[in-house]
């Protein structure tokens, strides 16, 4: 396991591809966030973390938890429900897709975008790409039921969609001039990340953990244990997003 090699690939990654000094970094507190977070502050970028969800939502309280370890600037947007029915129809309209996860993260990042606007900010980094890249999804504990090739095919559909969504994504953000930046999401990295053995990033079927070589990478940069060792719980569901968005249909 060669997590030199790991670091100095993502820290590559963010270099190429972010060029804004001061960036906003959309942040639940989980470890890839944390991890990006921790990594951009490193590098001295001059990082404000972002965060939003409805109130007292998963995100909101997690994010607090873990940046009282970190210590950085931390901005919280509350969504508002009285707003909530008519910007997700606008959003639906923009990107013009039933695929709910496209409409739950877009509106997530919707008021990300918001957030970062109101603090002058035009550059929001995320780390988007790890799930896909390092088996984060529940889905993989089937895929590796069946072997590793069925985990790469899986992985292969997972960034295909999440490159499209993202491109939809940056057009819903552009109403508030902000670009998001997902540098894990880049060619070179894509094709690093698949090259470490896959064992490196799931055991089994039994593993809820997953993403063993990032939390480890985590854990050795300084990343909070709290955080570094957190189960995933995806955008929509900690910021309350998707439940709101149910009722709402």
């Amino acid at each position: 396991m060669n997590l030199d090699a790991l670091l100095e690939k993502i820290q590559n990654a963010i270099s190429q591809n972010i060029s804004s000094k001061k960036i906003g970094v959309a942040f639940s507190g989980g470890v890839d966030s944390t991890l990006i977070a921790k990594l951009c502050h490193q590098m001295n970028y001059d990082v404000v973390l972002l965060t939003i969800g409805f109130v007292d939502s998963h995100d909101i309280r997690f994010s607090k938890q873990v940046n009282d370890l970190l210590k950085m600037p931390h901005h919280i947007l509350e969504i508002n429900p009285d707003e909530f029915d008519s910007i997700s129809t606008k959003i639906h309209n923009t990107i013009q897709t039933d695929n709910l996860s496209w409409n739950e993260n877009s509106i997530a990042f919707y008021h990300v975008a918001k957030l970062a606007q109101s603090l002058g900010l035009d550059t929001v980094v995320t780390a988007n790409g790890i799930d896909e890249l390092f088996c984060g999804y529940n889905g993989y504990r089937d895929a590796i039921k069946q072997g590793n090739d069925a985990v790469m095919e899986l992985m292969n559909a997972k960034l295909d969609n999440e490159i499209k969504m993202m491109k939809q994504i940056n057009h819903v953000c552009s109403e508030f001039g902000i670009k998001i930046v997902q540098p894990l999401l880049s060619e070179e990295f894509i094709k690093y990340a698949k090259t470490i053995p896959i064992d490196q990033k799931i055991t089994d079927s039994d593993d809820l953990q997953r993403k063993h070589i990032i939390r480890k990478l985590a854990i050795k940069i300084g990343v909070p244990e709290l955080s570094a060792n957190a189960r995933k719980k995806a955008l929509q569901y900690g910021s309350m997003i998707h439940k709101t968005l149910l009722k709402s249909r």
